[in-house]
């Protein structure tokens, strides 16, 4: 990847600290442009940069480059397949200790560094996920040159780890106390089967308080997503008695049945807006190529814009499911 660029790094702590304002703050945008500024905060975005503590918070940024830089590296060096995100959990946790953080690890084991408003009431938290997508076993050394840095992980999630960090040590250097508190959490499975296991602790657990989350992951920094996308994974598990090809042929199937089963939810329509997925990731079953199963599993990735399409498209599937396996059934 390439660096980051300080710039986004500043954007990105000057709008943790309008978020930690009352009201309702303007967040600027990359490259310095406001969107729907509002009239009773219009001067907010413009005069907070020129603050004595925020603009030695942005100065940090630039005259500790190479730090962060380091940091990114030594962060991605240590490995964090999915479930296995202690020992970088661990690291970050010294981070954040060390500039003065409440420091915390929650049942999820997200890491949780707490930085104290002038009120609690409500909370501002900025995240970076832990995991990587790559398994055990990944060489996730880094490899430098003068503009770039490459290894498994150094952008998803290296980079969004090393702004975390970058953020609370310029906030801290600057002696920032926000008006509202701020969460700056690391957590824990967000890849792949992970299912966003850290956030929806978090969320769990602050849920009336939330007054704003900003979730840091891989390099862009030229827009900020701002629409929700709500997930879910499924994994469907069919069993049957097993048997012998050529013996016991006519049997249920359980591969039979989920491949009947695909075949009818692909099918089913989805739509553009809002933009609505799914994705048959795996099949798995069997143990040998003359012998019928007696198990078989599918795992499907469902993505929606809308909740009710999400619970449409799952309905869909379960439907499915159901008459892959009547039509099996009825068939042996």
């Amino acid at each position: 990847m390439n660096l980051p660029q300080v710039s986004s790094l500043k954007w990105l702590m000057v709008s943790v600290i309008l978020l930690s304002m009352p009201n309702k703050p303007v967040v600027p945008f990359p490259g310095d442009r406001l969107a729907n500024r509002p009239a009773n905060n219009a001067g907010t975005a413009s005069q907070l940069p020129s603050g004595p503590q925020i603009r030695a918070a942005l100065d940090w940024f630039a005259s500790h480059r190479s730090w962060i830089d380091d940091e990114q590296a030594r962060l991605t060096e240590i490995p964090a397949p999915p479930f296995q995100e202690a020992d970088r959990a661990a690291a970050v946790k010294v981070l954040l200790s060390a500039v003065g953080l409440e420091v915390s690890t929650d049942k999820a084991g997200n890491v949780i560094g707490l930085l104290r408003g002038a009120s609690d009431q409500e909370v501002v938290v900025l995240s970076a996920h832990l995991d990587t997508v790559f398994p055990a076993g990944t060489a996730v050394k880094v490899h430098r040159t003068k503009n770039r840095m490459s290894a498994p992980g150094i952008s998803d999630n290296g980079a969004g780890l090393a702004a975390l960090v970058a953020v609370a040590r310029a906030i801290h250097e600057a002696r920032i106390r926000p008006q509202r508190t701020i969460l700056l959490v690391a957590d824990v499975g967000e890849e792949g089967e992970g299912n966003l296991r850290g956030m929806r602790a978090l969320v769990d657990a602050y849920r009336d308080r939330l007054k704003a989350v900003i979730v840091l992951d891989g390099s862009s920094i030229d827009h900020v997503t701002t629409k929700a996308l709500a997930s879910r994974r499924v994994e469907v598990v069919i069993s049957g008695p097993g048997g012998h090809s050529w013996s016991d042929f006519g049997i249920p199937n359980p591969i039979n049945a989920l491949v009947r089963g695909s075949v009818r939810f692909i099918n089913t329509r989805v739509p553009s807006n809002p933009r609505t997925t799914y994705n048959i990731g795996q099949i798995e079953g069997g143990t040998s190529v003359n012998s019928i199963p007696h198990e078989a599993r599918l795992k499907v990735d469902l993505r929606s814009e809308s909740e009710e399409e999400l619970i449409r498209l799952e309905s869909a599937l379960r439907d499915c499911v159901a008459a892959g396996i009547r039509d099996e059934m009825q068939s042996s």
